[in-house]
Order: structure tokens, then C-alpha cells, then sequence
């Protein structure tokens, strides 16, 4: 399997793979671009990576300095969030595009906190990333250790609060343009990070809006693991490459 390491200013980058479509991953909470490789989340999909259907892109994380950071007020932490936001957007996502031979849209694909941004992107920038998927997400910052007061930035980084008062043209594009997968299971560990009911919760906001929104409950032997994520991504992979 081809892999090409390569550092962007503000952090790494890997790829995984020689041609097919491109997947902008996201990692576990503060996590680094190599997990996915770390934790068997690449070999899980391998044969479609070999294959020449998917392409891996894995991102290292923002979030010592932005979510993870409780010392901050939720609205900095939002702030910082934007740090990252605009190095994927105007460094990261450039070099996919050249990779790539030219510009396509970039499917996003994370787990635990790494699914929050999956989804965040795509719901801000469904122009982008008109695909996310979310394998065992908690899609509500304010439940975070979440202290200060809240602000433009806070709320336009909560898909729980932004997401109601969709409405007009916006939404209308949003419905024909983006679609969402949301797996959570029902096992150990799900339920103290929040992630099941959170999952559910998203679910329930985004199709009350009638987006494009498919909930996948595994099992209540299904915890909030690896070996979990490794299982569901190699599931659902193959639906969209």
C-alpha cells in the first residue's frame, strides 16, 4: 500500500493509498495523523485502499488547543477551533485537491471527537465535504467541561444549536447537497462519553430538518473502542467509493 507522509504548516498529513476517492479522516480526541494506521483502522479497509476505490487522507488534531483545552472558555475554545478549521481548509485541503489532479469533493470520515469534526465540516462547508461520517461522536461542545459565556463562535461550532434554526435557501441547498452517517454503538463506554445519546440526539435535530441523515445503532455488545470503529468503517466503507 502506497504511503506519503507529509508535513503542512501547522501539522501532518498522511496518505494512504494511489488513486480512488478521496477520504479526509479525522483522528481520535487529540489525536495525530498516524492513528488510524496505529490502531488498524487502515487495514481494516485495506482492500479498498489496494483496490483503487478510497484514498486516505489523515489529519493530525487541533483540540490540546481548542476543545480538549479546559482552561478555556468555551467560546476561545470555539475560537481555536477556527485556527484548525482554516488550516484544512485553505492548506490541507489545496494539497488533497493536487493530489488528486484537480478539485473534487472530499467525503469526511472520523471517530469519537474526530467524528465532531467530520460532521461540523460538513454541515459549515457541505460545499466541500458533502459526505461526513461519524462513528461514536458527542456532537454537543457545550457538554464538554464547557464553562464562560457563549458566543457567535460557540454557536456557530454546535451542530446542536446552529442546526434548529436552519432555515430559507441555505437549507434547501443543504437538503440537496449533503448527507450524513451517524453509527453509534450501545456498549460499554457509549453512554459515559455521551456518544450514544448525543448520536441519537443529532439524528433526531437533522432529520426534524429533513437532511440527509442515516442513524446505524450497533449492538449493546458494541463498545466505544477500536475494534468497534475498525468494524463499522470496514461496514460502511464500501457504500461510497
Amino acid at each position: 500500500m502506497r504511503r506519503d507522509q507529509y508535513e503542512i504548516s501547522g501539522g501532518t498529513v498522511i496518505a494512504y493509498g494511489h488513486y480512488g476517492r478521496p477520504f479526509l479522516v479525522f483522528p481520535a480526541e487529540q489525536g495525530r495523523a498516524w492513528d488510524f494506521e496505529a490502531n488498524g483502522m487502515v487495514d481494516a479497509v485495506a482492500p479498498l485502499i489496494d483496490a483503487g476505490r478510497a484514498k486516505l487522507y489523515c489529519v493530525d488534531s487541533h483540540d490540546a488547543a481548542s476543545w480538549s483545552n479546559r482552561s478555556l472558555p468555551l467560546e476561545e475554545r470555539a475560537h481555536q477551533h477556527g485556527v484548525y478549521e482554516s488550516w484544512i481548509i485553505d492548506r490541507v485541503l489545496p494539497s488533497i485537491h493536487a493530489d488528486c489532479g484537480g478539485v473534487t469533493e472530499v467525503p469526511t470520515v472520523g471517530c469519537s471527537l474526530g467524528a465532531f469534526h467530520a460532521v461540523l465540516f460538513a454541515l459549515r462547508r457541505a460545499d466541500l465535504f458533502p459526505l461526513a461520517m461519524g462513528l461514536s461522536g458527542n456532537y454537543d461542545p457545550s457538554t464538554w467541561h464547557g464553562w464562560g459565556e457563549r458566543g457567535d463562535a460557540a454557536y456557530f461550532t454546535n451542530p446542536v444549536d446552529f442546526v434548529p434554526h436552519l432555515d430559507g435557501d441555505h437549507l434547501d441547498w443543504l437538503r440537496s447537497r449533503l448527507s450524513v452517517l451517524l453509527v453509534v454503538g450501545q456498549g460499554q463506554w457509549e453512554d459515559t462519553t455521551g456518544s450514544l445519546d448525543s448520536t441519537r440526539g443529532l439524528a433526531a435535530v437533522l432529520r426534524a430538518k429533513t437532511l440527509r441523515c442515516e442513524l446505524d445503532l450497533w449492538g449493546h455488545d458494541v463498545p466505544h473502542d477500536w475494534p468497534s470503529w475498525r468494524a463499522q468503517l470496514a461496514h460502511h466503507l464500501p457504500r461510497f467509493c
